[in-house]
C-alpha cells in the first residue's frame, strides 16, 4: 500500500471540484489563497523554490513540544482533531442505546477517559499472560503462547495476516513477514553514529524499566534487558532492509505446509496453524531468512531468554493502555526517537485509540456531519479529469512502445476509485464495549478484528474494503487491488479548497490525485497489472528504459543532503519521487485543460502557472526536529518535503519558464539531464 502523508493525520471536511468547463469561483475573486507572509522573498525561486515559498515560515515557526514536526499537515490535523473531539465529547455522555454507533463510541471513548479507574488496575490487565510466560518451562512453550496472543489480536514475535495473493489476487492467503524487533529498524541494531547509540542506550533503559515496573529488582531488570536486546539484535541479522522490502518479487515465497515443517520444524507450523485457525496448506512467506533464524534461535536460546523477550513485548504492546508509569515510561524513550519533549493530552491520545479501534463506527459518525454525497460526487469528477490527462501523457510517451502504451491505458483505466468513505461500512455487532473497562473494550476490539481477517482466508478478495478510516488525513495506491484511495480527510484545504481558483486547487489535491496515480506506474506499482497480479506487463526494452530513468531518480536524491552530511536514501525514496515527478505532471497537464489554465489573467499580480507552484510548494509546508528526520531516513520511503517539492521542479520545464530560472540557479538542470518519466 503507498501512502502520500504519515498515518499520524487524521481529517475531516466536506470538498468540491472545479470541472474543466467551469470558470473561477466568484469567491475567489476576493481571495489570493497565497500566503505572502510565508515566503521568503530573498530567496530567489531558481535557488531554492521550498525556502521562497517557506522559509519566513520556517524561520519564525517553533515546534510544539508535544509535536515532532510542523506545518500545513499539522495545522490540518488540528482543525481536524477538534472536530472530532466535539464529535466524541457528544456521544461520551451516555444515553444512547446499547450496540448503537454511538453508544460504541462514546462508551469507548469514556473508557479511555477514565484515568481513575486505569490508574487503580496499573498493569493488572496483563497479569494472565504474564503468568502463561512464567509458566513456558522450555523454548518448545514459546510459540504456543505467540499463537494464542494472536488470536487475541496481539502480534508478538511473529508478523502474520491476510491478503491477497500476488501472483492471484482475486483470492487471499495467509502472509509471514519478518518481525520481532523493538526498534523502528534492523540497521539501528548494527550502526555505531552517535545518535543511533544514544537510541540504543534509551531504548535498553526502557526494557529495564517495564521489567522493574512489573516486579523485577533492578539487577534483574538490567540482565533482562540485555538478554531481550542481544536476541533482538540477533533476530535483526536476519531482516531485509527496507531498499530490499521493496522488491516485490523477492518478497513471494509461497511455501507448502509440509516443507516448512520439514525445514523449520523447531516452529511448529502445524500446531501453529491449528492454534491460530489457519485451514490451508500453503502460505506467503515473505521474508523466509527471518523463520529461518526464528527456527535456529528456538534451539539454541535458553527458555529464560525467551521468557524476558515475550513480557517485554506484551508489556511494550500494551503499555500505552496501562497506569501512567508505563505510559510516561514508553514516552520517555519515544523522546529520543521523535524529539516530543512533552506528551500529549489525554484526549488526544484517546482519540487516536478509538479510530484505530472502531475507526468505522468514528468516521461514520464524521461523515454524518461533515461529508456529503455531493461533495464525493465532485471529488470523483476531479479524479476522471486528472486520468483523463494521464492517458495523454502516455500516449506522447517518446521512449515506450506503443503496444506497452496500450497494457499501461488498459491499467489505468482499470483504477477502481474510492472518494471520502466506503459504500459498505464495518460490522462492529460482536463488539462489547463497556464505558467502565478500557482494556476489556481493547480486547474485544482486537479480538473483532482478528477475526474479521481470519474470515477473508482462502476468499475471493472484497474490492470494497478500505485501508483506512474516512477521517483519515492520507491517500493510498493499492497494487493487489489496483486502486486509489482518498479518505475524506484529506480533502480540505490546503489540498482543497470549494472556493479557490483552479491553480491552487490542481496545484493542490490534483498533485495529490496524480501522485497516487503515478505509484500503479511507479518501480514498484509498474509491477503489478491491472488485475493486481505481480506479472510483467513490459516489452523487454521499455523496461530496460524504465529501469535506467528510475536510476537516474535515485542518483539524484542520493545526493541530497539532509542534516549536514546525511543523505537521503535515493533506493529507498525511489517510488514516492517517482510519484512526486508524475504527480506534478499530470496535475499540470490536468489544470491546463481548465480556462484559468489556458489563460493569462493575474490574480494578486500572480500569473495561473505561478499560482499553481506556489499552491503545490505550499502544501509541503514543514519543519521536523532532527530526531525525526533521522529516523525518516532511516525508514521513510518519502523523501524530506523540501525535496519533494524542489526534486521534481528541477526537472520540469513549466517552473522555468514561470519563474525565469536561469543557468546558473542551483535548481537549473540543462535539459538534456532532465529526467521524464510520466
Amino acid at each position: 500500500m503507498k501512502k502520500l502523508f504519515y498515518t499520524a493525520f487524521t481529517g475531516i471536511l466536506a470538498i468540491s471540484l472545479l470541472y474543466s468547463c467551469q470558470t473561477t469561483p466568484p469567491a475567489a475573486k476576493n481571495k489570493s489563497f497565497i500566503d505572502t507572509t510565508t515566503m521568503d522573498r530573498a530567496i530567489k525561486p531558481g535557488e531554492d523554490f521550498f525556502s521562497y515559498v517557506n522559509g519566513g515560515w520556517v524561520k519564525k515557526t517553533i515546534i510544539p513540544a508535544t509535536e515532532s514536526e510542523a506545518g500545513a499537515g499539522l495545522d490540518l490535523y488540528n482543525r481536524t482533531k477538534d472536530n472530532l473531539h466535539r464529535i466524541l465529547d457528544s456521544v461520551s455522555g451516555g444515553g444512547f442505546a446499547k450496540g448503537s454507533m454511538e453508544q460504541k463510541v462514546g462508551d469507548f471513548y469514556a473508557s479511555g477517559m477514565d484515568s481513575a479507574n486505569i490508574e487503580k488496575l496499573d498493569y493488572e490487565p496483563l497479569k494472565p499472560a504474564l503468568q502463561e510466560i512464567d509458566a513456558i518451562k522450555s523454548p518448545a512453550g514459546v510459540m504456543p503462547f505467540v499463537a494464542h496472543q494472536m488470536t487475541e489480536g496481539n502480534n508478538v514475535l511473529v508478523g502474520a495476516g491476510i491478503m491477497p495473493d500476488d501472483k492471484n489476487s482475486a483470492y487471499n492467503i495467509a502472509i509471514f513477514s519478518q518481525y520481532g524487533l523493538g526498534l523502528p529498524d534492523r540497521d539501528y541494531y548494527f550502526k555505531t553514529d552517535p545518535s543511533t547509540l544514544e537510541i540504543v542506550k534509551a531504548y535498553q533503559t526502557y526494557i529495564r524499566q517495564t521489567a522493574i515496573l512489573t516486579g523485577d529488582d533492578s539487577v534483574t531488570a538490567s540482565k533482562k534487558a540485555m538478554l531481550v536486546y542481544a536476541l533482538e539484535k540477533q533476530l535483526a541479522g536476519s531482516h531485509r532492509t527496507n531498499v530490499e522490502l521493496r522488491d516485490p518479487q523477492a518478497n513471494y515465497n509461497k511455501m507448502a505446509l509440509t516443507d516448512l515443517n520439514r525445514n523449520m520444524p523447531a516452529i511448529g507450523w502445524t500446531r501453529f496453524f491449528n492454534s491460530i485457525g489457519f485451514k490451508t496448506d500453503s502460505v506467503n512467506i515473505q521474508q523466509p531468512a527471518f523463520y529461518t533464524r526464528l527456527n535456529q534461535l528456538l534451539l539454541s536460546k535458553p527458555v529464560d531468554d525467551w521468557k524476558a523477550y515475550l513480557r517485554f513485548h506484551l508489556v511494550n504492546d500494551a503499555a500505552n493502555d496501562l497506569s501512567s508509569p508505563f505510559v510516561n515510561a514508553k514516552f520517555e524513550f519515544s523522546k529520543t526517537l521523535t524529539g516530543r519533549k512533552q506528551i500529549k493530552p489525554r484526549w488526544e491520545r484517546i482519540y487516536q485509540s478509538t479510530d484505530a479501534n472502531l475507526g468505522d463506527l468514528l468516521g461514520e459518525l464524521y461523515v454524518k456531519k461533515y461529508f456529503t454525497a455531493d461533495a464525493k460526487k465532485r471529488m470523483l469528477d476531479l479524479v476522471n479529469n486528472l486520468q483523463v490527462a494521464f492517458e495523454a501523457r502516455i500516449n506522447k510517451l517518446d521512449w515506450m512502445s506503443d503496444s506497452t502504451k496500450k497494457i499501461a491505458i488498459d491499467k489505468l483505466h482499470g483504477f477502481i476509485k474510492k472518494i471520502g468513505y466506503p459504500d459498505k461500512w464495518r460490522d462492529y455487532s460482536k463488539v462489547t464495549i463497556d464505558r467502565n473497562r478500557y482494556f476489556d473494550n481493547l480486547v474485544s476490539c482486537a479480538k473483532n478484528e482478528y477475526r474479521y481477517h481470519l474470515n477473508k482466508l482462502g476468499k475471493p478478495v472484497d474490492k470494497t474494503e478500505w485501508g483506512l478510516t474516512a477521517p483519515t488525513i492520507n491517500a493510498y495506491y493499492n497494487p493487489s487491488f489496483n486502486e486509489i484511495v482518498f479518505p475524506a480527510g484529506i480533502l480540505q484545504s490546503p489540498f482543497f479548497d470549494p472556493s479557490a481558483d483552479d491553480a491552487i486547487n490542481y496545484g493542490g489535491i490534483g498533485m495529490v490525485i496524480g501522485h497516487e496515480m503515478t505509484h500503479g506506474f511507479d518501480d514498484e506499482g509498474a509491477q503489478y497489472d491491472k488485475d493486481g497480479n505481480l506479472k510483467n506487463w513490459w516489452s523487454r526494452e521499455d523496461n530496460d528504459k524504465f529501469k535506467a530513468k528510475t536510476k537516474m531518480v535515485i542518483d539524484q536524491y542520493n545526493r541530497f543532503t539532509v542534516l549536514d552530511t546525511l543523505h537521503v536514501n535515493g533506493a529507498l525514496t525511489t517510488g514516492e519521487n517517482i510519484a512526486d515527478f508524475g504527480g506534478l505532471n499530470i496535475a499540470y497537464d490536468a489544470f491546463k485543460m481548465t480556462p484559468e489554465g489556458r489563460d493569462t489573467t493575474k490574480i494578486d499580480g500572480l500569473t495561473p502557472d505561478q499560482r499553481f507552484f506556489l499552491s503545490f510548494a505550499q502544501m509541503w509546508r514543514s519543519k521536523y526536529k532532527n530526531e525525526i528526520t533521522r529516523q525518516y531516513i532511516n525508514i521513510d520511503p518519502h523523501s524530506p518535503a523540501i525535496y519533494r517539492v524542489n526534486g521534481p521542479l528541477m526537472h520540469f520545464e513549466p517552473f522555468y519558464r514561470a519563474f525565469n530560472v536561469q543557468q546558473g540557479d542551483k535548481m537549473f538542470v540543462p535539459e538534456k539531464d532532465r529526467i521524464k518519466i510520466w
